[in-house]
């Protein structure tokens, strides 16, 4: 079966979109830590945006070896930039309201928020990769590959948390840190697999 062409321009929407992406990510973490009272939380945000920021220089590198302009707009960019900056704001409007509980929560949803669509971009970027062949697939694939274990463990490490605060903040026996960050969760099956232990973790510290 003869292997479907590529449309270049919506190529190129994706990595503005994913460059955008890295961009805001930076923000939404700067943001988050301003409301972390847990302090491995924090730390591992701290860690998070440390990383983020080593994904946008990836990323960069390879506009510079595809020859785009980082600058450039794109209307899908320009809605990736809104929503990473809706989610700053959320965060800024939780700490106004005098509750750090409460804030850090928002904080840990909107972390997941972000990183889902993080997440999403370079698992296309993957597949895309693949897909291309030559030297802009393997462009792409290097970056990927580099990429996307940080990725994995940003996302499902953050939902661990954004789960267990929540059951925290309803009253409910809660395992902090979460048990994906206790078993080192770094794929989908290990996350699953961690979830599936939460209760013998919970015996264990209560």
């Amino acid at each position: 079966m003869a292997r479907k062409s590529h449309d270049p321009a919506q190529v190129q929407e994706l990595l503005y979109q994913a460059l955008e992406t890295e961009l805001g990510g930076i923000r939404v973490y700067e943001t988050a830590i301003e409301c972390a009272v847990n302090q491995d939380l924090r730390e591992e945000w701290q860690e998070y945006l440390e990383e983020t920021r080593r994904h946008r220089d990836i990323l960069l590198g390879v506009f510079d070896e595809l020859g785009l302009d980082p600058a450039r707009k794109t209307p899908g960019r320009e809605v990736v930039a809104h929503l990473g900056e809706s989610l700053v704001e959320a965060m800024r409007m939780a700490r106004e309201a005098g509750d750090p509980a409460a804030a850090e929560l928002v904080a840990s949803e909107c972390v997941v928020l972000a990183e889902t669509k993080d997440h999403q971009n370079w698992s296309l970027i993957g597949r895309l990769a693949e897909h291309l062949g030559g030297a802009e697939g393997k462009t792409l694939l290097a970056a990927y590959e580099e990429v996307v274990p940080d990725e994995n463990h940003h996302l499902y490490h953050t939902a661990g948390w954004s789960r267990e605060l929540w059951l925290q903040s309803l009253g409910v026996p809660a395992v902090l840190p979460p048990p994906e960050e206790v078993k080192h969760a770094d794929t989908v099956v290990d996350a699953i697999r961690a979830q599936q232990q939460r209760e013998s973790l919970l015996k264990k510290r209560h």
